[in-house]
């Protein structure tokens, strides 16, 4: 039941369906002669897809989430673990590794080996991530093959293949880590709701934030209808949502 509700809230109620939902309802309004309904639809759709494609607008919605915690510079000397949380890749073999890893998920991974380097190899990298519903490889493999092309010594991985979401990846974390240092990296945005989840398993983990998106400062007030900030409010609603889900889940 969980997994459907998930799959309805981030295919239904984002900013890009719901915009184009005003203008469905602005239509049928209209084929019924409805002209003040249909104009009313009409106005607030066009209001809404302009504020969450407007480049600033979509910063300040994200750069909140994306703050909440600071970036990890040094890797504390005690750290005995480091997790990279899973993200997203289509296998293909014809292409290299790096062309088959999702760019958000090779960020992760690159922040995790330059964090294990200044480590100077004492610590290990847990990698997680199941083949997802139409993949045949689970994602820990694949990252897994990254980390090795990169120099990373196998002995030094240990993958978690059956882990589907950030709930189940902290669950893998207590069981491995247990009471050890721990230092989580995933994107920020992300940040938030994987360090409940990791404190709900009795975790301590040290936060290390990567693939920062929004930005404050030199702003585009020019960017309107974009592409790209229109993602930027697509992610900030999907963590609007997921802490939510949280709070359902008395975390």
């Amino acid at each position: 039941m969980g997994f459907i509700l998930k799959k309805v809230i981030s295919t239904f109620l984002m900013p890009l369906p719901l915009g184009v939902f005003f203008f469905l309802m602005a239509i049928f309004f209209l084929s019924r002669q409805k002209v003040r309904r249909a104009k009313s639809f009409l106005y607030v759709g066009i209001i809404w897809l302009f504020l969450f494609s407007y480049a600033p607008f979509a910063n300040i919605l994200l750069h909140p989430i994306e703050s909440a915690y600071s970036a990890l510079q040094h890797a504390p000397k005690n750290t005995r673990y480091i997790y990279v949380l899973g993200n997203g890749h289509t296998t293909d073999r014809t292409l290299p590794i790096t062309s088959q890893l999702a760019s958000e998920a090779i960020v992760r991974l690159n922040e995790g080996i330059r964090l294990y380097r200044q480590l100077e190899g004492n610590a290990t990298i847990i990698l997680s991530g199941y083949e997802g519903l139409h993949d045949p490889t689970p994602h820990a493999f694949m990252q897994e093959k990254l980390a090795t092309a990169l120099g990373i010594d196998p002995k030094d991985l240990i993958l978690r293949t059956t882990a589907k979401d950030t709930e189940e990846e902290a669950q893998a974390a207590r069981q491995i880590a247990k009471d050890q240092p721990l230092i989580l990296v995933t994107s920020a945005y992300h940040m938030p709701r994987a360090m409940g989840w990791f404190e709900k398993e009795g975790l301590h983990p040290v936060p290390a934030p990567t693939y920062h998106q929004a930005s404050l400062q030199n702003q585009d007030y020019f960017g309107i209808f974009s592409a790209d900030a229109l993602r930027k409010s697509t992610i900030a609603f999907h963590e609007l949502f997921g802490s939510l889900w949280q709070k359902v889940k008395g975390v």
